[in-house]
């Protein structure tokens, strides 16, 4: 492992214990050129889940692309960046716990609404304006109405 402050590729491991997420081992090292210690992760090798997009291009799945869409869709609002990685991380097990090579990016975008409606509703109507692609003022309406009719069964 290179050391992030001198290049030196000899260290030793200090610490190790389970990432928060229990996906990784969180280790403390130090580097045996410079004495200054860094951290790294270290992660099982996951096989490659290609996300087939509408086009039908395909692109390797990358969790921090759709982390980056969850926060975009709760940028604002009073949701703890933590609740947002924990919806990144529940939706990448799902993904490659089904075992699949491919998912459509609506399947992805689906599951991304299902956890931000649980977790807050402006983020999931933003991120369902972009996902759905609303064309027109009756197709957002539509999808706030069936929000609210929702709430009124509940």
């Amino acid at each position: 492992m290179k050391c992030r402050f001198c290049a030196a590729t000899d260290s030793k491991v200090i610490d190790s214990r389970p990432g928060e997420d229990m996906l990784c081992i969180r280790r403390r090292r130090e580097c045996l050129s410079c004495g200054r210690r860094f951290t790294t992760f270290e992660r099982v090798e996951e096989l490659p889940v290609m996300v087939v997009k509408r086009s039908g291009r395909r692109e390797a799945f990358d969790m921090d692309k759709m982390r980056f869409g969850i926060r975009k869709a709760c940028e604002k609002r009073p949701i703890p960046a933590e609740a947002q990685n924990h919806v990144a991380e529940e939706i990448a097990r799902e993904v490659y716990a089904s075992g699949e090579q491919e998912v459509a990016t609506t399947v992805l975008g689906e599951m991304v609404m299902k956890k931000l409606k649980k977790l807050d509703e402006v983020a999931y109507v933003r991120f369902a304006c972009v996902h759905r692609e609303f064309k027109d003022t009756q197709t957002f309406m539509a999808e706030l109405q069936a929000l609210l009719d929702e709430h009124e069964r509940i």
